[in-house]
Protein backbone atom coordinates (compact mmCIF):
# COMPACT_ATOMS: atom_id res chain seq x y z
CA UNK A 1 0.00 0.00 0.00
CA UNK A 2 1.26 3.49 -0.88
CA UNK A 3 2.02 6.09 1.80
CA UNK A 4 -0.98 7.95 3.20
CA UNK A 5 -1.84 11.35 1.74
CA UNK A 6 -2.72 13.97 4.36
CA UNK A 7 -5.24 16.82 4.16
CA UNK A 8 -6.84 18.92 6.87
CA UNK A 9 -10.41 18.08 5.85
CA UNK A 10 -11.48 14.94 4.02
CA UNK A 11 -14.98 14.93 2.54
CA UNK A 12 -16.63 11.64 1.55
CA UNK A 13 -19.18 11.85 -1.25
CA UNK A 14 -19.54 14.15 -4.26
CA UNK A 15 -23.30 14.58 -4.16
CA UNK A 16 -25.18 17.62 -2.89
CA UNK A 17 -23.78 17.28 0.66
CA UNK A 18 -20.17 16.82 -0.43
CA UNK A 19 -20.13 19.63 -2.98
CA UNK A 20 -21.77 21.96 -0.50
CA UNK A 21 -19.22 21.05 2.20
CA UNK A 22 -16.31 21.52 -0.20
CA UNK A 23 -17.54 25.00 -1.14
CA UNK A 24 -17.95 26.00 2.50
CA UNK A 25 -14.52 24.71 3.54
CA UNK A 26 -12.86 26.39 0.56
CA UNK A 27 -14.46 29.76 1.28
CA UNK A 28 -14.64 29.81 5.07
CA UNK A 29 -11.43 27.94 5.91
CA UNK A 30 -9.11 29.22 3.17
CA UNK A 31 -5.93 28.01 4.83
CA UNK A 32 -7.08 24.40 5.01
CA UNK A 33 -6.24 21.64 2.55
CA UNK A 34 -9.12 19.38 1.53
CA UNK A 35 -10.18 16.60 -0.81
CA UNK A 36 -13.42 14.89 -1.82
CA UNK A 37 -13.47 11.10 -2.15
CA UNK A 38 -16.15 9.68 -4.43
CA UNK A 39 -16.78 5.95 -4.84
CA UNK A 40 -18.33 6.34 -8.27
CA UNK A 41 -16.96 7.96 -11.41
CA UNK A 42 -19.16 11.02 -11.52
CA UNK A 43 -20.39 13.98 -9.49
CA UNK A 44 -24.03 14.03 -8.43
CA UNK A 45 -24.62 11.32 -5.86
CA UNK A 46 -28.29 10.31 -5.87
CA UNK A 47 -28.96 12.36 -8.97
CA UNK A 48 -26.28 10.54 -10.94
CA UNK A 49 -27.22 7.08 -9.64
CA UNK A 50 -30.96 7.12 -10.32
CA UNK A 51 -31.82 7.13 -14.02
CA UNK A 52 -35.35 5.73 -14.12
CA UNK A 53 -37.95 7.41 -16.37
CA UNK A 54 -39.41 10.62 -15.00
CA UNK A 55 -37.01 11.00 -12.08
CA UNK A 56 -37.38 14.46 -10.58
CA UNK A 57 -37.03 16.38 -7.35
CA UNK A 58 -39.72 15.95 -4.71
CA UNK A 59 -38.63 19.23 -3.11
CA UNK A 60 -38.63 22.63 -4.78
CA UNK A 61 -35.31 23.49 -6.39
CA UNK A 62 -35.14 26.90 -4.71
CA UNK A 63 -34.49 25.12 -1.40
CA UNK A 64 -32.89 21.95 -2.79
CA UNK A 65 -30.43 24.10 -4.74
CA UNK A 66 -27.26 25.54 -3.23
CA UNK A 67 -27.77 28.88 -1.45
CA UNK A 68 -24.42 30.11 -2.81
CA UNK A 69 -25.48 29.32 -6.40
CA UNK A 70 -29.26 29.71 -6.53
CA UNK A 71 -31.34 27.66 -8.93
CA UNK A 72 -32.44 29.73 -11.93
CA UNK A 73 -34.22 27.09 -14.00
CA UNK A 74 -37.78 27.64 -15.12
CA UNK A 75 -39.21 24.70 -13.20
CA UNK A 76 -39.29 24.56 -9.44
CA UNK A 77 -39.77 20.78 -9.69
CA UNK A 78 -36.90 19.74 -11.94
CA UNK A 79 -36.01 16.52 -13.75
CA UNK A 80 -33.08 14.40 -12.66
CA UNK A 81 -30.86 15.24 -15.63
CA UNK A 82 -31.21 18.98 -14.97
CA UNK A 83 -30.37 18.53 -11.29
CA UNK A 84 -27.34 16.40 -12.14
CA UNK A 85 -26.10 19.04 -14.58
CA UNK A 86 -26.67 21.76 -11.98
CA UNK A 87 -24.55 19.95 -9.38
CA UNK A 88 -21.77 19.27 -11.91
CA UNK A 89 -21.76 22.87 -13.12
CA UNK A 90 -21.63 24.13 -9.52
CA UNK A 91 -18.59 21.96 -8.80
CA UNK A 92 -16.90 23.26 -11.94
CA UNK A 93 -17.81 26.91 -11.30
CA UNK A 94 -16.03 26.91 -7.92
CA UNK A 95 -13.11 24.67 -8.83
CA UNK A 96 -14.33 21.83 -6.66
CA UNK A 97 -14.28 19.20 -9.41
CA UNK A 98 -10.49 19.26 -9.57
CA UNK A 99 -10.33 18.23 -5.90
CA UNK A 100 -12.51 15.13 -6.34
CA UNK A 101 -10.85 11.71 -6.34
CA UNK A 102 -13.18 9.45 -8.28
CA UNK A 103 -13.29 5.68 -7.91
CA UNK A 104 -12.26 5.85 -4.25
CA UNK A 105 -14.64 3.75 -2.17
CA UNK A 106 -14.03 4.33 1.54
CA UNK A 107 -14.08 1.06 3.46
CA UNK A 108 -12.74 2.05 6.88
CA UNK A 109 -11.97 5.13 8.97
CA UNK A 110 -9.88 4.86 12.15
CA UNK A 111 -9.33 7.64 14.68
CA UNK A 112 -6.15 7.91 16.75
CA UNK A 113 -6.33 10.18 19.79
CA UNK A 114 -2.54 10.11 20.14
CA UNK A 115 -2.05 11.44 16.61
CA UNK A 116 -5.30 13.48 16.60
CA UNK A 117 -6.16 12.30 13.11
CA UNK A 118 -8.27 9.95 11.07
CA UNK A 119 -6.76 7.29 8.82
CA UNK A 120 -9.11 6.53 5.95
CA UNK A 121 -8.77 3.42 3.83
CA UNK A 122 -10.17 3.33 0.30
CA UNK A 123 -10.50 0.75 -2.44
CA UNK A 124 -9.67 1.79 -6.00
CA UNK A 125 -9.19 0.09 -9.36
CA UNK A 126 -5.43 0.41 -8.81
CA UNK A 127 -5.50 -1.09 -5.33
CA UNK A 128 -5.97 0.26 -1.79
CA UNK A 129 -5.16 3.88 -0.96
CA UNK A 130 -4.89 5.61 2.42
CA UNK A 131 -5.57 9.18 3.49
CA UNK A 132 -5.22 10.95 6.82
CA UNK A 133 -7.06 14.04 7.99
CA UNK A 134 -7.77 16.16 11.03
CA UNK A 135 -11.52 16.31 10.38
CA UNK A 136 -13.62 13.77 8.50
CA UNK A 137 -16.84 14.97 6.87
CA UNK A 138 -19.22 12.21 5.75
CA UNK A 139 -21.54 13.38 2.98
CA UNK A 140 -22.21 9.94 1.58
CA UNK A 141 -25.91 9.75 2.39
CA UNK A 142 -27.87 7.10 4.20
CA UNK A 143 -28.74 4.35 1.73
CA UNK A 144 -27.06 1.49 -0.11
CA UNK A 145 -26.01 2.51 -3.62
CA UNK A 146 -25.52 -1.11 -4.66
CA UNK A 147 -29.07 -2.38 -4.21
CA UNK A 148 -32.57 -1.23 -3.47
CA UNK A 149 -35.05 -2.92 -1.18
CA UNK A 150 -37.42 -5.51 -2.60
CA UNK A 151 -39.31 -8.23 -0.75
CA UNK A 152 -39.66 -11.78 -2.07
CA UNK A 153 -43.05 -12.89 -3.35
CA UNK A 154 -44.36 -16.41 -3.88
CA UNK A 155 -44.25 -17.64 -7.47
CA UNK A 156 -41.65 -15.20 -8.78
CA UNK A 157 -39.71 -18.04 -10.36
CA UNK A 158 -42.71 -18.88 -12.55
CA UNK A 159 -43.16 -15.35 -13.91
CA UNK A 160 -42.20 -15.11 -17.60
CA UNK A 161 -41.99 -11.32 -17.73
CA UNK A 162 -39.26 -8.95 -16.60
CA UNK A 163 -38.78 -7.61 -13.05
CA UNK A 164 -36.77 -4.41 -12.54
CA UNK A 165 -35.97 -2.14 -9.61
CA UNK A 166 -35.83 1.66 -10.19
CA UNK A 167 -32.40 1.90 -8.55
CA UNK A 168 -30.95 -0.36 -11.26
CA UNK A 169 -32.95 0.77 -14.27
CA UNK A 170 -31.86 -1.11 -17.43
CA UNK A 171 -31.00 0.90 -20.52
CA UNK A 172 -32.48 -1.71 -22.85
CA UNK A 173 -35.99 -1.84 -21.35
CA UNK A 174 -38.56 -1.53 -24.16
CA UNK A 175 -41.87 -0.19 -22.90
CA UNK A 176 -43.67 0.21 -26.22
CA UNK A 177 -46.99 -1.61 -26.15
CA UNK A 178 -46.21 -3.27 -22.82
CA UNK A 179 -48.47 -3.78 -19.81
CA UNK A 180 -46.58 -2.54 -16.74
CA UNK A 181 -47.27 -2.99 -13.03
CA UNK A 182 -45.46 -0.70 -10.61
CA UNK A 183 -45.46 -2.06 -7.06
CA UNK A 184 -45.33 0.77 -4.56
CA UNK A 185 -47.01 4.00 -3.54
CA UNK A 186 -44.16 6.30 -2.51
CA UNK A 187 -42.34 9.12 -4.26
CA UNK A 188 -40.56 6.81 -6.71
CA UNK A 189 -43.77 5.08 -7.76
CA UNK A 190 -45.78 8.27 -8.31
CA UNK A 191 -42.86 9.66 -10.33
CA UNK A 192 -42.43 6.54 -12.47
CA UNK A 193 -46.05 5.80 -13.27
CA UNK A 194 -46.98 8.85 -15.40
CA UNK A 195 -43.61 8.71 -17.18
CA UNK A 196 -44.06 5.03 -18.06
CA UNK A 197 -47.62 5.70 -19.22
CA UNK A 198 -46.28 7.91 -22.01
CA UNK A 199 -44.82 4.84 -23.76
CA UNK A 200 -46.45 1.74 -22.29
CA UNK A 201 -49.81 0.36 -23.36
CA UNK A 202 -51.10 0.57 -19.77
CA UNK A 203 -49.67 1.06 -16.29
CA UNK A 204 -51.06 -0.22 -13.00
CA UNK A 205 -49.81 1.25 -9.74
CA UNK A 206 -50.30 -1.57 -7.26
CA UNK A 207 -50.11 -0.46 -3.63
CA UNK A 208 -50.56 -2.33 -0.39
CA UNK A 209 -51.56 0.96 1.27
CA UNK A 210 -51.95 4.51 -0.07
CA UNK A 211 -49.77 7.59 0.41
CA UNK A 212 -50.80 11.21 0.62
CA UNK A 213 -50.32 12.78 -2.81
CA UNK A 214 -50.39 16.50 -3.57
CA UNK A 215 -50.51 18.09 -7.02
CA UNK A 216 -48.36 21.19 -7.39
CA UNK A 217 -47.43 23.34 -10.40
CA UNK A 218 -43.98 22.50 -11.73
CA UNK A 219 -43.33 26.23 -12.20
CA UNK A 220 -43.47 28.59 -9.22
CA UNK A 221 -45.17 31.69 -10.63
CA UNK A 222 -44.48 33.71 -7.47
CA UNK A 223 -40.80 32.85 -7.72
CA UNK A 224 -40.66 33.84 -11.37
CA UNK A 225 -42.34 37.15 -10.51
CA UNK A 226 -39.84 37.86 -7.75
CA UNK A 227 -36.98 37.07 -10.12
CA UNK A 228 -38.29 39.66 -12.57
CA UNK A 229 -38.82 42.37 -9.94
CA UNK A 230 -35.79 41.98 -7.67
CA UNK A 231 -32.02 41.75 -8.11
CA UNK A 232 -30.78 38.17 -8.45
CA UNK A 233 -29.32 37.79 -4.95
CA UNK A 234 -32.28 39.37 -3.19
CA UNK A 235 -34.87 37.42 -5.18
CA UNK A 236 -33.07 34.13 -4.46
CA UNK A 237 -33.15 34.78 -0.71
CA UNK A 238 -36.79 35.89 -0.82
CA UNK A 239 -37.88 32.79 -2.77
CA UNK A 240 -35.91 30.49 -0.51
CA UNK A 241 -37.42 31.92 2.65
CA UNK A 242 -40.90 31.93 1.15
CA UNK A 243 -40.65 28.21 0.46
CA UNK A 244 -38.98 27.41 3.78
CA UNK A 245 -41.76 29.16 5.73
CA UNK A 246 -44.53 27.61 3.65
CA UNK A 247 -43.06 24.16 4.20
CA UNK A 248 -42.71 24.69 7.95
CA UNK A 249 -46.26 26.00 8.15
CA UNK A 250 -47.68 22.97 6.31
CA UNK A 251 -45.70 20.54 8.47
CA UNK A 252 -46.68 22.30 11.70
CA UNK A 253 -50.36 22.38 10.75
CA UNK A 254 -50.20 18.70 9.80
CA UNK A 255 -48.89 17.82 13.26
CA UNK A 256 -51.27 20.08 15.19
CA UNK A 257 -54.46 19.46 13.20
CA UNK A 258 -53.95 16.23 11.25
CA UNK A 259 -57.67 15.59 10.69
CA UNK A 260 -58.17 18.94 8.96
CA UNK A 261 -55.07 18.54 6.80
CA UNK A 262 -56.06 15.00 5.87
CA UNK A 263 -59.53 16.18 4.81
CA UNK A 264 -58.00 18.98 2.73
CA UNK A 265 -55.56 16.65 0.95
CA UNK A 266 -58.29 14.13 0.11
CA UNK A 267 -60.58 16.90 -1.12
CA UNK A 268 -57.82 18.10 -3.47
CA UNK A 269 -57.50 14.59 -4.91
CA UNK A 270 -61.29 14.28 -5.24
CA UNK A 271 -61.29 17.47 -7.31
CA UNK A 272 -58.72 15.89 -9.63
CA UNK A 273 -60.57 12.55 -9.87
CA UNK A 274 -64.35 13.08 -9.75
CA UNK A 275 -66.21 9.90 -8.83
CA UNK A 276 -63.09 8.01 -7.75
CA UNK A 277 -62.97 6.16 -4.41
CA UNK A 278 -60.43 8.58 -2.97
CA UNK A 279 -60.54 7.18 0.56
CA UNK A 280 -59.62 3.71 -0.69
CA UNK A 281 -56.73 4.66 -2.97
CA UNK A 282 -55.46 7.96 -1.53
CA UNK A 283 -56.46 7.90 2.15
CA UNK A 284 -53.62 6.44 4.26
CA UNK A 285 -54.24 5.06 7.74
CA UNK A 286 -51.51 7.35 9.12
CA UNK A 287 -51.60 11.12 9.59
CA UNK A 288 -50.07 13.59 7.12
CA UNK A 289 -46.28 13.82 7.52
CA UNK A 290 -46.03 10.64 9.57
CA UNK A 291 -44.49 9.68 6.24
CA UNK A 292 -43.25 11.99 3.50
CA UNK A 293 -46.02 13.53 1.38
CA UNK A 294 -45.66 12.65 -2.31
CA UNK A 295 -45.59 15.44 -4.87
CA UNK A 296 -46.92 15.21 -8.43
CA UNK A 297 -46.01 18.26 -10.56
CA UNK A 298 -48.89 19.60 -12.62
CA UNK A 299 -50.99 16.66 -11.41
CA UNK A 300 -49.45 14.38 -14.05
CA UNK A 301 -50.45 11.18 -12.23
CA UNK A 302 -54.07 12.28 -11.99
CA UNK A 303 -54.13 13.34 -15.62
CA UNK A 304 -52.85 9.92 -16.71
CA UNK A 305 -55.59 8.31 -14.63
CA UNK A 306 -58.29 10.50 -16.18
CA UNK A 307 -57.03 9.54 -19.64
CA UNK A 308 -57.30 5.83 -18.80
CA UNK A 309 -53.56 5.21 -19.17
CA UNK A 310 -53.07 4.48 -15.47
CA UNK A 311 -55.02 2.54 -12.86
CA UNK A 312 -54.36 2.60 -9.13
CA UNK A 313 -55.12 -0.69 -7.34
CA UNK A 314 -55.02 -1.01 -3.56
CA UNK A 315 -54.56 -4.67 -2.67
CA UNK A 316 -51.91 -7.15 -1.53
CA UNK A 317 -50.02 -9.64 -3.66
CA UNK A 318 -50.88 -13.28 -3.12
CA UNK A 319 -48.36 -14.52 -5.68
CA UNK A 320 -46.78 -14.01 -9.05
CA UNK A 321 -48.15 -16.07 -11.92
CA UNK A 322 -46.67 -16.91 -15.29
CA UNK A 323 -48.25 -13.84 -16.84
CA UNK A 324 -48.54 -11.38 -13.98
CA UNK A 325 -49.82 -11.10 -10.42
CA UNK A 326 -52.61 -12.69 -8.40
CA UNK A 327 -53.98 -10.45 -5.64
CA UNK A 328 -55.50 -11.32 -2.27
CA UNK A 329 -58.88 -10.20 -3.57
CA UNK A 330 -58.70 -12.88 -6.27
CA UNK A 331 -58.09 -10.42 -9.08
CA UNK A 332 -55.32 -11.19 -11.57
CA UNK A 333 -53.33 -8.49 -13.35
CA UNK A 334 -51.44 -9.34 -16.52
CA UNK A 335 -48.03 -7.70 -16.79
CA UNK A 336 -45.19 -7.83 -19.28
CA UNK A 337 -43.00 -5.84 -16.89
CA UNK A 338 -43.12 -5.56 -13.09
CA UNK A 339 -41.33 -2.61 -11.48
CA UNK A 340 -40.57 -3.01 -7.78
CA UNK A 341 -40.64 0.58 -6.47
CA UNK A 342 -40.45 -0.81 -2.95
CA UNK A 343 -37.88 1.46 -1.39
CA UNK A 344 -34.29 1.85 -0.26
CA UNK A 345 -31.90 -0.14 1.89
CA UNK A 346 -30.58 2.17 4.62
CA UNK A 347 -26.80 1.97 4.88
CA UNK A 348 -25.44 4.86 6.87
CA UNK A 349 -22.15 6.36 5.62
CA UNK A 350 -22.14 3.89 2.72
CA UNK A 351 -21.20 1.09 5.11
CA UNK A 352 -17.88 2.63 6.23
CA UNK A 353 -16.45 0.78 9.25
CA UNK A 354 -15.59 3.30 11.99
CA UNK A 355 -13.27 2.78 14.92
CA UNK A 356 -11.87 5.01 17.65
CA UNK A 357 -8.50 4.10 19.15
CA UNK A 358 -8.84 0.56 17.88
CA UNK A 359 -12.38 0.02 19.20
CA UNK A 360 -15.13 -0.47 16.56
CA UNK A 361 -17.94 2.09 16.65
CA UNK A 362 -21.45 0.64 16.60
CA UNK A 363 -23.39 3.58 15.24
CA UNK A 364 -26.66 2.22 16.60
CA UNK A 365 -25.28 2.64 20.14
CA UNK A 366 -24.57 6.35 19.66
CA UNK A 367 -26.61 9.50 20.20
CA UNK A 368 -26.64 12.24 17.60
CA UNK A 369 -25.23 15.59 18.67
CA UNK A 370 -26.97 18.54 16.94
CA UNK A 371 -27.97 16.10 14.21
CA UNK A 372 -24.42 16.14 12.83
CA UNK A 373 -21.97 14.38 15.19
CA UNK A 374 -21.93 11.25 17.37
CA UNK A 375 -21.12 11.00 21.05
CA UNK A 376 -17.56 9.84 21.81
CA UNK A 377 -16.50 10.00 18.13
CA UNK A 378 -13.96 12.83 17.71
CA UNK A 379 -13.59 15.19 14.75
CA UNK A 380 -16.33 13.50 12.71
CA UNK A 381 -19.18 15.40 11.03
CA UNK A 382 -22.17 13.71 9.40
CA UNK A 383 -24.35 15.36 6.79
CA UNK A 384 -27.93 14.20 7.23
CA UNK A 385 -30.71 16.23 5.62
CA UNK A 386 -34.33 16.79 6.56
CA UNK A 387 -37.11 14.24 6.16
CA UNK A 388 -39.79 16.92 5.99
CA UNK A 389 -38.03 19.50 3.81
CA UNK A 390 -35.23 19.83 1.27
CA UNK A 391 -32.08 17.86 2.06
CA UNK A 392 -29.82 20.80 1.24
CA UNK A 393 -31.30 23.07 3.90
CA UNK A 394 -29.82 20.93 6.66
CA UNK A 395 -26.69 19.77 4.83
CA UNK A 396 -25.65 23.38 4.22
CA UNK A 397 -26.21 24.32 7.87
CA UNK A 398 -24.09 21.30 8.83
CA UNK A 399 -21.25 22.31 6.50
CA UNK A 400 -21.25 25.88 7.80
CA UNK A 401 -21.19 24.68 11.41
CA UNK A 402 -18.27 22.38 10.59
CA UNK A 403 -16.36 25.41 9.31
CA UNK A 404 -17.18 27.33 12.49
CA UNK A 405 -15.83 24.39 14.48
CA UNK A 406 -12.63 24.19 12.43
CA UNK A 407 -11.94 27.91 12.78
CA UNK A 408 -12.66 27.88 16.51
CA UNK A 409 -10.20 25.03 17.00
CA UNK A 410 -7.54 26.87 15.03
CA UNK A 411 -7.95 30.08 17.02
CA UNK A 412 -7.53 28.22 20.31
CA UNK A 413 -4.87 25.73 19.18
CA UNK A 414 -7.21 22.74 19.66
CA UNK A 415 -6.71 19.35 18.05
CA UNK A 416 -9.75 17.39 19.18
CA UNK A 417 -13.48 18.01 19.57
CA UNK A 418 -15.81 15.27 20.77
CA UNK A 419 -19.39 15.34 22.07
CA UNK A 420 -19.80 13.69 25.48
CA UNK A 421 -23.07 12.53 26.98
CA UNK A 422 -23.96 13.90 30.41
CA UNK A 423 -23.52 11.70 33.46
CA UNK A 424 -26.29 9.12 33.37
CA UNK A 425 -26.77 9.54 29.60
CA UNK A 426 -29.96 10.76 27.94
CA UNK A 427 -33.36 9.20 27.35
CA UNK A 428 -32.94 7.59 23.95
CA UNK A 429 -35.47 8.30 21.20
CA UNK A 430 -35.50 7.30 17.51
CA UNK A 431 -33.41 9.64 15.37
CA UNK A 432 -36.07 9.79 12.64
CA UNK A 433 -39.66 10.27 13.75
CA UNK A 434 -41.17 8.69 10.64
CA UNK A 435 -43.25 5.57 10.05
CA UNK A 436 -41.97 4.92 6.50
CA UNK A 437 -40.97 1.35 5.72
CA UNK A 438 -37.30 2.12 5.09
CA UNK A 439 -37.09 3.91 8.45
CA UNK A 440 -38.74 1.05 10.35
CA UNK A 441 -36.47 -1.51 8.68
CA UNK A 442 -33.37 0.49 9.62
CA UNK A 443 -34.34 1.58 13.13
CA UNK A 444 -31.94 -0.85 14.79
CA UNK A 445 -28.96 0.41 12.76
CA UNK A 446 -29.41 4.18 13.23
CA UNK A 447 -28.11 6.39 16.04
CA UNK A 448 -30.64 7.77 18.50
CA UNK A 449 -31.43 11.23 19.74
CA UNK A 450 -32.17 12.76 23.12
CA UNK A 451 -35.19 14.69 24.37
CA UNK A 452 -33.60 18.15 24.30
CA UNK A 453 -30.73 20.10 22.69
CA UNK A 454 -27.94 19.56 21.86
CA UNK A 455 -28.97 15.91 21.55
CA UNK A 456 -32.31 16.66 19.96
CA UNK A 457 -32.51 16.29 16.16
CA UNK A 458 -34.73 19.13 15.00
CA UNK A 459 -36.70 18.71 11.80
CA UNK A 460 -37.03 22.47 11.75
CA UNK A 461 -34.87 24.81 9.69
CA UNK A 462 -35.48 27.85 11.88
CA UNK A 463 -34.41 26.08 15.09
CA UNK A 464 -31.39 24.56 13.37
CA UNK A 465 -30.38 27.88 11.86
CA UNK A 466 -30.33 29.40 15.35
CA UNK A 467 -28.52 26.44 16.92
CA UNK A 468 -25.98 25.77 14.17
CA UNK A 469 -25.60 29.28 12.79
CA UNK A 470 -25.67 31.37 15.96
CA UNK A 471 -25.45 28.92 18.86
CA UNK A 472 -22.28 28.49 20.87
CA UNK A 473 -19.55 26.09 19.79
CA UNK A 474 -18.43 25.57 23.38
CA UNK A 475 -21.51 24.11 25.01
CA UNK A 476 -21.24 21.78 28.01
CA UNK A 477 -21.51 18.66 25.82
CA UNK A 478 -18.48 19.41 23.64
CA UNK A 479 -15.06 18.43 24.93
CA UNK A 480 -11.95 20.01 23.40
CA UNK A 481 -8.28 19.10 23.77
CA UNK A 482 -5.26 21.20 22.89
CA UNK A 483 -2.52 20.17 20.53
CA UNK A 484 0.38 18.41 22.15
Amino acid sequence: MTAAEHVDVLIVGAGISGIDAAYRVKRRCPGKSWLVLEARDAIGGTWDLFRYPGIRSDSDMYTLGFPFRPWTGEKAIADGASIRAYIEETAQAFGIDTHVRFGHRVSKASWSTGEARWTVETQTADGPRRFTCALLFLGSGYYDYERGYRPDWPGEEAYRGRVVHPQSWPDDLDLAGKRVVVIGSGATAVTLVPALAERAAHVTMLQRSPSYIVARPSEDVVARGLQRMLPAGLSARAIRWKNVLLGLSFFSRSRKKPERVRALLLKMVANELPGHDVERDFGPAYNPWDQRVCLVPDGDLFQAMREGKVEVVTDTIESFTEIGLRLASGREIAADIVVTATGLVVKLFGGIALEVDGVPVNVADRISYKGMMLNDVPNLVLSFGYTNASWTLKSDLTARYACRLINHMDRHDLALCVPRLPAGGVARQPMIDFSSGYVRRAAASLPGQGPKPPWRVHQNYLKDRLMLGLGTITDEAMEFRRRR
